[in-house]
This record gives C-alpha cells, sequence and structure tokens, in this order.
C-alpha cells in the first residue's frame, strides 16, 4: 500500500489522537466533537489545524501533511509551536524570526532538537541574540535536517570564530543557501572568514558582512569566497573601515598608511570579474583610498548588471574620484551612485560632471555633506538624466544663489528634496516650490534653512493646490524666523492628507522660550492628517494643558509624539545658565 493510501485510511480515532500529541493550548483548542464532525476523510490533522488558526488570525502556520511523514511531525510541530510562541513569535513551518529573543545557548540547543521537524524551513533569522555568541555550534550541527534553507540571518550574536567555523562545516548541507547575513560581528574579521572558504554553495545570492571588523588581511579571504559566487547579486562590506586601510604606529608614535593596502585589495576586487550578476556594492565606510578606486574601477568591465554603487563615507577617496569616474562609463545600468560624505575636491566634481551623460538609468545620485558641491550644482543638474532622476539630496553642500536656482530645474521629478542646512533657502523657498509637479514629492526636508514666515505661507499655497498630496515627511526644524502666522498658515491647508511624518522642533538650547502659540491651528489640522504617524514639537515651550490637550487628540491614534519633558527643559535652561559666562 502506497504511503499516500495509508493517510487516506487513517481512523477518526488517528486523526483525534494526532491532535493531542500537538501540545497545544487550551486558548486555541476546538472542541473534539467540533473538529470530528468537521474533519474530511482525506485530510491530515495538521491542515485543518493550519486552516482554524489562519481563520483566527493565529499564531502559526502548520506544514502542508502531503510533505510530511505521518505521525513524525505531528508531535513535533506541537513542540514548534510551543517554543516558538514562549518566545512571542509566529510559529511557520517555512519562515521561523526569532530575531530580538534573547536565546540563550539552552534555547539554541531546544532549536536544534526541533529541527527534523522543520524540514520545509526557508528562511531562519536569529539576528540580534548576542547570548548565542559561542554556542552556535549547538545548532549547526542539526542544520542538515533544513537543507531546503534559502535564507539564514546571524547578525550581531556576538560570533567567535569557533562560531564561524562551526558554521562553515554547516554550510555544505545548505545547497540552496541564497542569503547568508552574518553583519554586526566582530569576531567575523581577525581571520575568522577562512572558516567558510569553499563551503558557500554557488547558489548564494546575497552575503551581508557590515560591521565585521574585517581587516586587509580578511580581504583576500574575502576574494576567495567570492570568485566562486556566480550568482551573487548583493554584496555589502560596509562600516569596515580597516578594510583597505590599515594604519601602524611609527617609532615615534604617528600614524601611517599600510604599503599593502592597494595589494590587499587587489585579490577581492578582480574576484568581482567571477561575479557578472552583481546588482548591488555597498562599501560604504571602508577606508577606502585614491588607489583603492583605480583598482575597483578596474573590475566594472565585467559588472555590467551593476544598478547600485556605495562608497559613501570614505573621506580618503579624496582627489582619486577623477581616477574611478573613467571607468563608471561603462556601468551603463547604474541606477544609485551614493558619494555622500567623501570630501570631494573639484577636480572629482568635474570628473564626475564629464560622466554623468555615459548613465542614463540613473535615478539617485547623493553627493550630500561634500561642501565643494555647492559650487557646481550648475554643472551638475543638466549633465543629469533629468527625466530620470528622484533622489538628489544635497544638504550640507554649502549652496550659492546660482547652484540653488539650478536645482529649481530638477524639482518636476524629485521623489525626495533634501537642501538641508542651506542658508541660501531662507527667502527663496518660492524658487524650489514653484517647479514642483502634482503628486511627485514625497519627501521635502527643509531644517536649518533660515526659513521666513512668507516661505511657509508660500508653502502652504501650494499645499491649497494639492500639489504636495503625496508629501509623506515633512521637515521644517531649526527655522525659528518663522512667525506664527507661518505655522498657522501651513496647517490650515487641507492638501498634506499622506503627511505621515512632520518635525517642527527648534534648536537646542535656544536663547528664549517659545511659546507654541499656534496650538489651536495644530489641533485643528491632526484630523486632516490622518496618515501621521510622528510629530516633533521639540523645544517649543509647551503648558500642561496644552501637552493634556495635544495628547487627547491623539489619544486614540498611533502617533509617536516628540515634546520636550518639563525636565529636560528645566535641564536646558539649566545648561544655558552653565554657558552663558563662558560666552561672556
Amino acid at each position: 500500500m502506497e504511503p499516500s493510501d495509508v493517510r487516506r485510511s487513517r481512523s477518526p480515532f488517528d486523526l483525534i489522537m494526532n491532535q493531542i500529541r500537538r501540545k497545544r493550548t487550551t486558548s486555541d483548542r476546538k472542541s473534539t466533537s467540533g473538529r470530528f464532525l468537521s474533519h474530511q476523510v482525506d485530510s491530515g490533522g495538521i491542515s485543518e489545524d493550519r486552516e482554524t488558526e489562519e481563520e483566527k488570525g493565529g499564531t502559526s502556520v502548520a506544514p502542508d501533511p502531503a510533505d510530511l511523514e505521518d505521525g513524525v511531525c505531528d508531535m513535533g510541530w506541537g513542540r514548534v509551536c510551543v517554543f516558538v510562541q514562549r518566545l512571542g513569535k509566529r510559529a511557520d513551518s517555512r519562515t521561523l524570526s526569532l530575531a530580538y529573543c534573547d536565546l540563550t545557548a539552552t534555547d539554541a540547543l531546544e532549536l536544534a532538537t526541533l529541527l527534523p521537524c522543520l524540514s520545509l524551513l526557508e528562511e531562519l533569522d536569529l539576528s540580534w541574540n548576542e547570548l548565542i555568541g559561542g554556542s552556535l555550534r549547538l545548532l549547526t550541527s542539526h542544520l542538515q535536517n533544513v537543507g531546503r534553507l534559502r535564507i539564514l540571518r546571524l547578525s550581531s550574536c556576538r560570533l567567535a570564530a569557533d562560531d564561524i567555523m562551526a558554521l562553515g562545516e554547516a554550510l555544505e548541507f545548505l545547497p540552496l543557501l541564497e542569503v547568508l547575513d552574518l553583519s554586526w560581528n566582530a569576531g567575523v574579521g581577525g581571520g575568522a572568514l577562512q572558516g567558510i572558504v569553499g563551503k558557500v554553495h554557488p547558489t548564494l545570492t546575497e552575503l551581508h558582512l557590515v560591521a565585521c571588523q574585517l581587516t586587509e588581511t580578511d580581504a583576500d579571504v574575502l576574494g576567495s569566497v567570492v570568485s566562486v559566487l556566480p550568482r551573487l547579486r548583493v554584496l555589502d562590506l560596509s562600516c569596515n573601515t580597516h578594510l583597505a586601510r590599515t594604519q601602524t604606529p611609527t617609532e615615534g608614535g604617528g600614524m601611517y598608511k599600510s604599503t599593502a593596502e592597494v595589494d590587499r585589495l587587489e585579490g577581492l576586487f578582480l574576484s568581482l570579474s567571477q561575479t557578472p550578476s552583481l546588482t548591488s556594492l555597498r562599501l560604504h565606510d571602508c577606508g577606502l583610498t585614491g588607489g583603492s578606486l583605480n583598482l575597483l574601477g578596474g573590475s566594472f568591465q565585467c559588472l555590467g548588471s551593476l544598478c547600485q554603487l556605495d562608497l559613501s563615507c570614505n573621506k580618503g577617496v579624496a582627489g582619486g574620484l577623477s581616477i574611478l569616474c573613467p571607468h563608471l562609463a561603462v556601468l551603463s545600468h547604474l541606477s544609485s551612485l551614493d558619494l555622500h560624505l567623501c570630501c570631494l575636491t573639484r577636480e572629482d566634481l568635474r570628473a564626475l560632471i564629464e560622466v554623468l551623460p555615459s548613465l542614463p538609468e540613473l535615478t539617485k545620485l547623493d553627493l550630500s555633506s561634500n561642501k565643494e558641491v555647492g559650487g557646481v550644482v550648475s554643472d551638475i543638474v543638466p549633465a543629469l538624466p533629468l527625466s530620470q532622476i528622484k533622489l538628489l539630496p544635497l544638504n550640507g553642500c554649502r549652496l550659492t544663489y546660482e547652484s540653488f536656482s539650478s536645482l529649481a530645474l530638477a524639482m518636476p521629478y524629485l521623489r525626495r528634496v533634501d537642501v538641508s542646512w542651506s542658508k541660501v533657502v531662507g527667502g527663496r523657498l518660492s524658487l524650489l516650490l514653484n517647479g514642483l509637479q502634482p503628486s511627485i514629492l514625497q519627501e521635502l526636508r527643509l531644517s536649518s534653512c533660515d526659513l521666513t514666515t512668507e516661505d511657509l505661507l508660500h508653502l502652504a499655497a501650494v499645499c491649497r493646490r494639492r500639489i504636495l498630496s503625496t508629501l509623506r515627511v515633512l521637515d521644517l526644524s531649526y527655522n525659528r524666523g518663522v512667525r506664527e502666522e507661518g505655522w498657522s498658515g501651513l496647517l490650515a491647508e487641507e492638501g498634506l492628507g499622506s503627511l505621515e511624518e512632520l518635525d517642527v522642533s527648534l534648536q537646542t538650547l535656544t536663547s528664549n522660550p517659545s511659546p507654541l502659540t499656534w496650538l489651536p491651528a495644530l489641533l485643528t489640522a491632526l484630523p486632516r492628517l490622518p496618515a501621521l504617524t510622528r510629530l516633533s514639537l521639540q523645544r517649543w515651550t509647551l503648558t500642561t494643558q496644552a501637552r493634556e490637550q495635544l495628547n487627547h487628540s491623539l489619544r486614540k491614534r498611533n502617533v509617536l509624539l516628540e515634546v520636550d519633558t518639563p525636565t529636560s527643559a528645566s535641564s536646558s535652561k539649566q545648561e544655558r545658565a552653565e554657558e552663558a559666562p563662558c560666552e561672556e
């Protein structure tokens, strides 16, 4: 008799006993008679349980009985449910997320014993459980029971070298693994990465090693890992500041760059030629230098699919971007280029401007926090594919009047606009707003722009025309020059129905208290902001009555209200009093 025939021939008594073996809680059970009467002849106990929990919006999704052996996992699935629900999570036969559960070594061992009952598991997330560091072998020694696993996340688990070695041994039993995330584990760096060399299957498409304290020595090892991953699409090595640059103290106590830094990265960047499917390369804050960029550029010829390139927060590339830019021209599918906080020079920017016309699919160019950008925006904007560009953040770029006027040309296409910390905006906001098209802009950030009352009234007029109907984020913080009529005029309009975040905070330690005199306008506007999830009013002076009115208006809404507590206000006054003599 075939196994399927055995399942169909089970008696109702067997079905009831299978339900009892699940060890489910009383609150999740139906009456035995009800279950018996509604049961179909060819259905197993597990599938009926799944229907029950799905109908209730329940906490678990059981495996399909057609995929499991009779009896073996009936009892096991009940144990899985008890274990997962005890941690406040949802049991699912294909996806198991136990992130932020404070798992211990004992929990890891118990989970290991349950893996044979999770043969259908495709995603396992144990991130942010620092107590399992040093004991991962208890779990990895049983990973052969989940051979269908496609996603494994172990970020911020305090993994040590022994853990990585144990993981490497287990990876051989995961031939379908596509995503491996070991981010925020300092123990991965310093040579431990050697434990997974030759163990990762070529099916891997994403490798995340953010903030793993990788060194230049690890770069060679990483090159060996990447070179055998032809399907790799995402490689994230962000926040490994010593990956490309190691500083060694001299005899006199000074610091100098290691001469081996370029040679070490050569192996890694050469290995990228074996990853033709790579679409996202993230090297944020990796200590890159001009020499690093030269080596990286040489690999672009083999990366025709690259769409996202993040080189941000690498101040060492200053003056070296001109070496990389000619290589960027071959990345015809590049859609996102992030160069914020790279201390770019005028020479770097001129080289970038020359290559921009060769990037027709570019939708995001982040040059923020580069002071020299402000002087060349008038050249950057015409070089962009304006019909494609969606994000062009220019906060902290020392915009000039000429560059600010040039930015207006891109306004009809931008989804997000950020010109924060640009004093030139004050009194000239209309130049930007007049170019907006209806239902396009989603974020508008104007923090510390010296905005005036007239600027906000002009913004109110734009709202009145329903131009900002899709706006989700509006940041008007640190603009003390706006008077009451400006705030009230903006809040009186009805064109911000999609707004989710509103920030009108003031600067820290302002000299004079700022009473929220426009509170009535705010209270009237809140019902017209149904999507609001965050409202920041920090450093505004609120009376006890005003606080009560705000809380009452938001009592039935899930809105994060950010206001200063009376204690913090008193503290601010004390700090100002202490600083006053110093200012004198």
